[in-house]
């Protein structure tokens, strides 16, 4: 039977050979990553500045490209239109969470710009009401970048410690500058191209640390298996033997993946696009940095080539081995 392959068998891809070159470009990318944030700074959503939430009810069903189209001409900044489902709701009961983005000078939106809302609304169904209005402030926000920053560490040192714990702490060290890496590198895309930074971005950023450790697990993985079964061989050839074992898995997770975060960039509409936006980033950076980051950082700290045996061989540099 024939069996369709991805990559051929005797693929032998010199991954490793420009590792030089690679790594500088991802400190390069770094660095400009790092100037870009302090220069310019993220265009935060509603999440992060504080804004007002409201809550409407109307008897007709929820059209939310009709609902922002209404509401476009107010230039009322950052607006996020969801439409809320409940079994317990009437049948003509239509419920939407509307959340818009606190003005410079203030921190809820005015009396006035809510009858203007309102206004522009009930001229497109004129049975819309305001169920409730809430607004969060600076402080709440503040806390919120907090949780967010925090969430993010507790990922990157849970990271650490399992890596360690099934490797050796050179692995641990290469996969946190991997996921470092990632993040740093798409925290700087959104702020070259002022996409709205919210909540739902560090879900995807959470998500990113997931997906590239995965990567970067599954290389490790087959480095390790063939560091201790190739013991004469330099460690670069070990090392590209392994990424071009894996090559088949990481074109095949990405394709996969890929194809269904295209499908909801172009048609899952406003709301989750800069989450699929992340996503379909992180593939990229993650599959990249499991290569010419954490398989490099290895290479420069060393390892071992004989797990759990306490040979001779212990601590046995990348450097040294790939002289030979």
């Amino acid at each position: 039977m024939y069996r369709l392959k991805i990559v051929p068998d005797d693929t032998d891809i010199n991954f490793m050979g420009p590792w030089k070159y690679t790594f500088g470009l991802s400190m390069v990318l770094i660095a400009a990553s790092i100037a870009v944030f302090f220069a310019i700074g993220l265009n935060f959503g509603i999440d992060f500045r504080g804004g007002t939430t409201i809550r409407t009810e109307a008897a007709q069903p929820v059209d939310v490209g009709a609902y922002r189209t209404a509401l476009a001409p107010l230039n009322l900044g950052d607006i996020a239109i969801t439409e809320v489902y409940d079994p317990s709701f009437r049948a003509d009961q239509h419920v939407t969470s509307m959340r818009i983005q606190a003005p410079e000078d203030g921190e809820a939106v005015s009396p006035a710009v809510l009858a203007q809302v309102q206004s522009a609304l009930q001229g497109v169904d004129p049975s819309i009401t305001f169920a409730s209005v809430e607004s969060v402030g600076p402080k709440v926000s503040g806390e919120l970048v907090q949780e967010a920053i925090l969430a993010v560490l507790a990922a990157l040192g849970a990271v650490l410690i399992y890596i360690w714990l099934r490797f050796e702490w050179q692995f641990a060290l290469g996969a946190v500058a991997a996921l470092i890496h990632d993040l740093i590198l798409t925290i700087g895309v959104f702020v070259v191209l002022q996409l709205r930074f919210d909540l739902a971005i560090i879900a995807a950023l959470l998500t990113i640390v997931g997906y590239s450790l995965n990567d970067t697990v599954v290389v490790f993985d087959r480095m390790r298996e063939n560091l201790i079964k190739y013991k004469q061989r330099p460690v670069l050839d070990v090392m590209n033997l392994s990424l071009n074992e894996t090559l088949t898995r990481t074109l095949m997770t990405s394709f996969t993946t890929l194809i269904a975060l295209i499908a909801l960039f172009v048609l899952g509409g406003d709301v989750i696009r800069g989450f699929v936006f992340a996503m379909i980033w992180g593939i990229f950076v993650g599959t990249w940095s499991s290569i010419y980051v954490a398989a490099v950082i290895v290479k420069l700290l060393g390892v071992k080539r004989d797990w759990g045996k306490g040979g001779d061989k212990a601590g046995t540099q990348f450097a040294t081995s790939s002289s030979k």
